[in-house]
């Protein structure tokens, strides 16, 4: 992203200001007088960051707004106004303005706005280094893996998408660990998909969900007559993944007895039915998953260790979200991009501060839970932006100021309710971007002292 900042300032003291203070930032500074230079000079010095006047000779800064994005999509736009209204401030920022500043302002007032912009500016950027970064690794292993559904592209992602190629062509038995919804069976459907059995069957178990007696039969098959209930012969799962991939998933939940006789497969690849006396012999590569620590349950007697070291030939490990959130809006982009197209809503995005409050939850759940929260806004968003409000956690969350929808949609709320509303908002966000000072919270609102501390109160906000 360009560090060249525009501004579209038509008063000369002002716009001087405002150069003296971009130059000590650092920011190499372009200037225009009206609108229409502004956008001459942006296609000339292509601006990362635009700081606007609301009202100029000639066009509008919100039309120089609108016009400049055509061009420069990427570019980040302040707003300066004398008009301090609440309506200015939602008509700008839908228009796709990244802030606006009220006159009067002091220019430590507009350092801050610059500081946050930047920041915001640099983080936009790594995204799309991320975005790039990905696409690439994702042209290598689309096709030969699974189709894009792994997403990733942090380091220790790139290292699981190399060992995924280094093993595929083998026959080589793998274990799978992480937590929940960390995406153990997307890693295993990889796998086989890039092996030679691909066209062969996988067939999975999740071997938590069965007691062992269950799990006995579904493994191994059973004999007609074999227990009550058992009305015809049935094969098991290792018959039916002769000659493919056998994917065992939560391994670490089956009882000691059955984790023998799992391990007699292994050995030998053989076994016989529940009720049955004939063996069977199979060819069936081993892919198992865990979301426990089989180390440590060694160590407690809880798993055999014959069976884990043959099952950890090649461990495969994937880290919590939390400890990859570089991945987090590449996973949000794909899921609305995925569950948007099956739901009719394409061209929808999350809000900035929507964005935000993604990127820094720790995701219990993981990828599986980030998938929900993003099916979840998607059916329940009335607007093509999704705000923080409709994420299904952190509901004291700061609200942007796109949450003033209420504003444009009469009969729903009244008047002075929406306005309190956002002055509430906007009290709120002042706070958090001042960490908490009431006097630079109360200038960057252009209130006196007295109104400010009078609003703290009547929306119960001073402690």
């Amino acid at each position: 992203m360009s560090t060249t900042v525009l501004i579209v300032e038509d008063n000369q003291t002002l716009r001087e200001g405002i150069v003296h203070v971009l130059q000590k930032m650092g920011f190499s500074v372009s200037v225009a007088v009206s609108a229409e230079e502004g956008l001459e000079v942006a296609r000339k010095d292509r601006p990362g960051l635009a700081i606007c006047d609301y009202k100029l000779p000639g066009i509008s800064g919100i039309q120089f707004l609108q016009k400049v994005k055509v061009f420069i999509p990427q570019i980040e736009v302040l707003i300066m106004t004398a008009y301090g209204t609440i309506e200015l401030a939602v008509d700008a920022m839908r228009k796709g303005a990244y802030d606006f500043l009220t006159k009067p302002f002091t220019m430590e007032e507009l350092r801050l706005k610059i500081e946050r912009m930047s920041a915001f500016i640099r983080q936009k950027s790594t995204i799309n280094t991320l975005t790039e970064k990905m696409s690439y690794l994702r042209e290598q292993i689309d096709t030969q893996f699974n189709d894009g559904e792994i997403i990733g592209a942090a380091k220790v992602m790139q290292e699981i998408y190399r060992t995924i190629g280094k093993v595929a062509q083998t026959d080589t038995t793998i274990l799978i660990s992480g937590e929940s919804g960390t995406g153990k069976e997307l890693v295993a459907r990889a796998i086989h998909a890039a092996g030679n059995r691909k066209d062969q069957p996988l067939i999975k178990v999740n071997c938590s969900v069965l007691n062992e007696n269950l799990l006995e039969s579904e493994l191994f098959g059973h004999e007609k007559g074999a227990f009550t209930g058992a009305t015809r012969k049935r094969k098991g799962r290792f018959e039916l993944a002769d000659g493919g991939t056998l994917f065992l998933d939560e391994i670490g939940e089956i009882s000691m007895n059955m984790q023998l006789k799992l391990l007699r497969v292994l050995q030998e690849k053989e076994f016989e039915r529940v009720g049955g006396e004939e063996t069977f012999k199979v060819d069936v590569r081993i892919i198992a998953a865990t979301n426990k620590d089989l180390k440590n349950e060694v160590k407690e007697n809880r798993f055999r260790e014959d069976l884990f070291y043959r099952l950890n030939i090649v461990p495969v490990h994937i880290p919590p979200l939390r400890e990859r959130r570089e991945d987090i809006p590449l996973l949000v982009e794909h899921f609305l991009h995925k569950i948007g197209a099956t739901l009719g809503k394409p061209d929808y995005k999350f809000s900035e501060e929507a964005l935000r409050c993604m990127q820094e939850y720790h995701w219990p759940g993981n990828v599986r839970e980030v998938e929900n929260a993003v099916e979840r806004a998607l059916v329940l968003t009335e607007h093509k932006t999704i705000f923080p409000s409709l994420l299904p956690f952190d509901h004291d969350a700061e609200k942007m100021d796109g949450e003033t929808d209420v504003l444009v949609q009469p009969g729903i709320i009244h008047l002075q309710q929406a306005v309190d509303q956002v002055e509430e908002i906007l009290i709120k966000r002042a706070l958090q971007f001042t960490h908490g000072n009431k006097a630079a919270a109360a200038r960057m609102l252009g209130l006196k002292s007295n109104t400010f501390f009078y609003k703290l109160n009547r929306y119960e906000l001073g402690s």
